[in-house]
Order: structure tokens, then sequence, then C-alpha cells
């Protein structure tokens, strides 16, 4: 228990129940996107591997530059308003879609809000919290968005059987905890002052350092690309599952069943990750990958889809993070900044490519093959970690 002198701060439950909030609604959504896109818009999996494609590599790609702005105007607050205003702002235009680009639009809005306002979040967190308690304040808000990623597919389901699987009424619903996040925010977190204000710092990408981070970095990135096309959109999943016969209206279980799964084993994983062999427990991590994929491409019922679901969420238990852990570890310390930044561009680019060929492979030779696809890359990049184990050189630190 925290003494009363190392309490959280209020600010910092505050930014919390801003993620609560802010997740219930997106989840609420996102849970439910793919089969109203493939059903009431008539989008085919390649669209919907574009749309999600394009949103989560935006989402990423934006990080890089959205805290080292921060840290540049010294101020945290107005950036994260910012971002959950578009995230607020894009949830009426998904009930109002009326085609693919209305909702291509609304998704793209909400991701670059999502890229927007991460990295200043979490920095407001640190300026607000005494060192000896960030780790508590930091698990305070991942706990709080993870009861957001349960409840907001829950709260689809619910709605869905409500409102006789009237998609739209069940969007305007998502509007409701975004205002009150944003509200929240605005009302709830206060500033602190001499945080760094006047502060100027240069790019998030320092190209002409890029040679300095070593041959280690690099061989983290090139893996971290290869695992990132293995991991295509989740929307695949729950397309999977309707195509097996899952009812729009219970479509959300499917990231329910995953998040119970990946939440359970996140920590215990995490814990072991301090211990064991990074390389070892990623590789443990892609062996999983395989084997859910293998499970969800020969799956021929819903119960098989449940277990390849269950396994897609261990092996996020099993590697989310990790690959962070890793770049962490093989960066120099004062080059963190430009080493995360570069890693996650990659990493977005890798995410674009892997969902709009899981969508080609969907439509031009069946979902099933976008299944074994993943699992090649899957392979690879386990072979990858077993050329290194056999020679330490390849990509030993320079």
């Amino acid at each position: 228990m925290l003494s009363a002198t190392h309490a959280i701060p209020r600010g910092v439950w505050m930014l919390g129940l801003v993620s609560l909030f802010m997740d219930i609604s997106s989840e609420l959504i996102h849970s439910l996107l793919p089969v109203f896109m493939v059903t009431s818009l008539g989008a085919s999996a390649l669209m919907v591997g574009v749309v999600e494609g394009v949103a989560e590599a935006t989402a990423l790609i934006v990080k890089v530059f959205s805290g080292t702005l921060s840290d540049y105007i010294g101020k945290r607050k107005g950036l994260t308003v910012l971002g959950y205003g578009l995230g607020a702002l894009a949830k009426p235009l998904f009930a109002l879609a009326l085609s693919v680009p209305w909702v291509f639009a609304a998704r793209f809005m909400d991701r670059i809000g999502k890229g927007i306002r991460g990295a200043p979040r979490d920095a407001l967190i640190a300026d607000l919290t005494p060192p000896s308690i960030r780790g508590a304040a930091y698990g305070l808000r991942q706990s709080l968005d993870s009861v957001g990623a349960f409840a907001g597919p829950l709260l689809a389901v619910v709605l869905m059987l409500a409102w006789a699987g009237d998609f739209r009424i069940v969007f305007w619903f998502a509007v409701i905890p975004a205002v009150i996040a944003v509200v929240i925010l605005i009302l709830g977190v206060h500033e602190p002052a001499g945080t760094g204000a006047g502060v100027r710092r240069g790019s998030p990408i320092a190209w002409r350092t890029l040679g300095e981070l070593g041959a280690a970095y690099w061989w983290i990135v090139a893996v971290g690309a290869v695992f990132t096309l293995a991991r295509f959109s989740e929307a695949f999943l729950i397309l999977r599952a309707q195509r097996l016969g899952l009812a729009d209206s219970y479509a959300p279980l499917v990231l329910v069943v995953m998040n119970v799964v990946f939440a359970a084993s996140a920590y215990p994983l995490g814990r072991l990750a301090d211990r064991a062999s990074h390389e070892a427990l990623l590789a443990a991590g892609l062996v999983v990958l395989v084997i859910a994929d293998v499970v969800l491409a020969y799956a021929s019922g819903l119960p098989a889809v449940a277990l390849g679901v269950m396994l897609w969420g261990l092996h996020m238990g099993m590697t989310q993070g990790l690959l962070a852990t890793m770049v962490a570890a093989a960066a120099p310390a004062h080059l963190r900044g430009t080493a995360f930044g570069f890693f996650n561009l990659m990493s977005g680019i890798a995410l674009l490519v892997a969902s709009v060929l899981a969508g080609l492979l969907w439509d031009r030779l069946g979902s099933s093959i976008t299944f074994y696809a993943g699992a090649v890359f899957s392979v690879l990049a386990a072979l990858m970690l077993v050329v290194r184990r056999r020679n330490p050189r390849a990509g030993a630190p320079s």
C-alpha cells in the first residue's frame, strides 16, 4: 500500500479515467467496425486491411513526433487535449458513415488523435508524479486502460442485442464516453509548472546519428519489422469468426476473449522476461503465434476460432513490449529517443504492409491463406533469431 505522502496524484487518477472512457468509446466501435464495413457497406477484406493498416500505422508514426514536440514547446496538456479531442470528434463520423472512404476518414482522424496524445500524456504522468511511485502511476493508467479494453466490446454486445443489431445507433453511444473523457481532461488535469518550458530539442529522428546505433539495434529493427508483418490487424480475427458463423451482435466477443488472455498473461510473462533470455522468450512467442495462425487457418467452427484467438492473446502477453525492451538495451543511452522513433516508424510501415497484404490474400486466395502467410512470416522471424544465436557476431553491438 502507498502511504499518504506517496499517494498517486489526483491528476494521474484523472488521466487514468480519461484513458478508461476513451478506450471504452474506441473499443466499442473498433470491435464492430470490420463487420459493419463488410456487411453494411459492402467492403472487401482488402479494403478492411487498407483502412486498418493505414489507421494503426498512422498512430505509430505520429507517436514518433508528438512526444518530441511536447518537449520542444515545453507543454504537455495542450497536445493531450488536441489528441483526445480529435478522437472524440471522429466518433460521430462512424455513425454517419455511408461509404468505406467515410469510415477511412473517421478512422484516420481517430488514430491521428491517438498518435498525438500518447507520448505527451505519458510524459505528463511523469511530470505529475514523484520518481519513487512512477511505476505505480503508469501501472494505474494501464490497468484502467485495460478495463476499457474489456468494457468497450462487452458494452457493444449489450447494445447490439438491445437495438436489434443496428450498428449506427450503437456507434452513437460511443460518443458519450469520448466526450466524458475530454471533459475530465480539460477540467480535472492541471499541468504542473516548471516542466521544461522553453527547452528546445531537435528532430525526433536524427538521421545523421543513425549510424551510431550499432548492429545489435539494426538487427532488432529487422526482426521487429518481420514480426510486425506476421501480426496483421486483429480485424481479421473478427472476420474469421463471422465467416464461421458468429452473429454480428456477438462479434466484439472476439476481442474480449483475446484481451482476457492478454491481460492475464502479460504480468507473469513480463516478470519472466526480467529473468529469461529476451531472444528465447520472443522465439517462444513466435511459436505460439504460428500455432494460433495454423489453428485459425484450419478452423471449421467457432470453438477452433476461440482457441486460435486465445493463443493470439497469449502471444501478445509474451511479446508485447518485449521488442521495446530489447531496443532500450541495444541503443546507446544518449540515442534512445532516436532509436525508439525510428523503430516505431519502421513498425508502422510494416503494419501497413501486413494489413494490406492480409486483405489482398483474403480476397484473392481465401481467409485460410491469410493466416498461413502470417505463420510464414512468424517462422521467418524465428529463423532470424536462430541465425543470431548460432552466430552471435550477427547483430552484436558495435
